[in-house]
């Protein structure tokens, strides 16, 4: 069960609390979170919907959430042992998110625009985002420097949502767990989410290890709402599934949100996406005869990351057609700046369901801010960060969501008069 706390304010405060949608957090409870070695100082700062403010250089997203006091059993494998989660209450709070922004290896150039129309193409253009910098000690590691930022979000992440643990919640949602339903009527409809294991900086943890080296795995999909899947990759800005779109996967969202009216949920699997070929057909073949044995209809089919990651999905979707199972591919477009180029990398060689996310290539203007947060330059543009600038909507963060989460929509072009 989650209980969904609603936040509509926020500010820093003598103690962490929330109070009629007021969310309060303490700066000094919060810089505990990220005492490491590798780190010499954090910062804090919130930015908030409509402000002029612009985050650059993010790193990842989490939505606060907890089980309870000290934040037991949240983020398994990350904040405590790697026990399977996905049961009890877990208190929600909705409309915030820690970001954590600066520098990495490997990171690429995410922004998020918090005001003007471009805002509401980042899902963090629209939160109270709880915004992390920091600067690395001398000589250190930087995978440590990455591991240390990570569970420090995490931890002030459970922090945060202790605020709603003497707090009475705006509503309640069950999440009962899926069952087989072999014999239902209705269509069973799953989803196979990739996730990207190309090495250090682009990795994604299950239950606190890489998914690197393992087989396709079915998973409860309420796992994924206690934190069972954290990011730890931080390329290709606009394709990024952070840690909260797993927290809040919208193609699990959906489903649930149809089981039993025109489709009965069938699960998730989870898959790693392999950088040679064939670990690539092996995981595709696996997932695909998982998908037969637990007798799915359909299967939609979402990836992270740029190129590479479309031979995954497309050697997906050609496998389940293969085994008769319709399979439907999440693709974000890389068709050029006027969008006339081929869509896709690498695309299916006998399935035809996909759906676009986005063209990565297209050009859109940002206005100037007021603030900028997560560095001083942007160094895709050479400016200021905080300056007018033309850019790709490759770097707007998680905009091109392959998991579902999008404001892009295809249109007719229009003809000059």
């Amino acid at each position: 069960m989650r209980l969904i706390h609603e936040v509509e304010s926020t500010d820093f405060g003598d103690r962490t609390a929330l109070d009629g949608g007021r969310l309060t957090v303490s700066e000094a409870e919060a810089k505990v979170c990220f005492t490491h070695p590798a780190l010499s100082s954090v910062g804090l700062s919130w930015a908030r919907p409509g402000e002029s403010v612009r985050i650059v250089k993010v790193l990842d997203a989490v939505e606060p959430r907890t089980k309870g006091p000290g934040g037991g059993g949240i983020f398994p494998g990350q904040l405590g042992p790697a026990v399977p989660q996905g049961e009890g209450e877990t208190h929600v709070l909705k409309g915030v998110a820690v970001v954590t922004a600066g520098w990495l290896p490997r990171a690429q150039q995410g922004l998020v625009q918090m005001s003007g129309p471009s805002a509401e193409l980042s899902p963090f253009g629209l939160t109270h985002n709880l915004v992390v910098e920091f600067e690395p000690s001398e000589n250190a590691p930087w995978l440590d420097v990455a591991q240390a930022l990570r569970k420090g979000a995490l931890r002030l992440a459970a922090l945060v949502a202790s605020a709603g643990l003497d707090a009475e919640p705006d509503r309640t949602e069950e999440l009962p767990r899926i069952s087989a339903k072999i014999g239902s009527d209705l269509p069973r409809v799953g989803t196979i989410i990739n996730l990207q294991t190309q090495g250090d900086f682009k990795d994604v943890y299950l239950y606190g290890k890489s998914a690197t080296g393992s087989l396709p795995t079915p998973i409860d999909p309420n796992e994924l709402e206690d934190g069972a899947v954290v990011s730890g990759q931080y390329g290709h800005p606009g394709l990024k599934n952070p840690t909260y779109l797993h927290q809040n996967s919208p193609v699990v969202a959906a489903l649930r949100a149809r089981d039993g009216i025109d489709l009965s949920f069938a699960g998730v699997i989870l898959s790693p996406e392999p950088v040679d070929q064939t670990a690539k057909e092996l995981a595709s073949a696996h997932a695909a005869r998982l998908c037969y044995q637990m007798g799915w209809d359909a299967a939609i089919v979402s990836k992270e990351g740029g190129g590479n990651a479309d031979s995954d999905i497309a050697l997906k979707v050609d496998a389940l057609e293969a085994m008769g199972i319709v399979g439907v591919g999440m693709f974000p477009e890389m068709s050029g700046a006027n969008g006339l180029g081929p869509p896709v990398v690498s695309p299916p060689a006998t399935a035809t369901a996909m759906i676009s996310t986005g063209n990565y290539d297209e050009r859109i203007d940002l206005e100037a801010v007021e603030r900028a947060l997560g560095g001083d330059t942007y160094e895709l543009t050479g400016t200021s960060s905080d300056s007018e600038m033309r850019v790709p909507t490759a770097v707007i963060y998680s905009g091109l969501s392959p998991v579902g989460w999008g404001r892009l929509t295809c249109a007719d072009p229009v003809e000059a008069p």
